[in-house]
């Protein structure tokens, strides 16, 4: 008798969290986007953390490619 409730109860929670939509802050939003506008000046302290060959994939193509041959 009780698993009726219970059922009902998680259903109401699923269909409120379905359908909520909060209010979004577009201004966070965009300053969060926006990226780091010291990017070049941190690059040039510290070019050991640059990427200086691309993806990251080709590097772990390689080491797969390594461990079969």
């Amino acid at each position: 008798m009780g698993r009726g409730r219970q059922k009902a109860k998680h259903t109401k929670v699923a269909r409120e969290l379905k359908y909520f939509s909060p209010d979004t802050n577009y201004g966070a939003l965009e300053r969060e986007l926006g990226g780091n506008p010291r990017l070049e000046e941190d690059l040039e302290k510290w070019p050991e953390y640059t990427d200086t060959y691309g993806d990251d994939e080709d590097d772990e193509l390689d080491e797969g490619d390594a461990k079969t041959a």
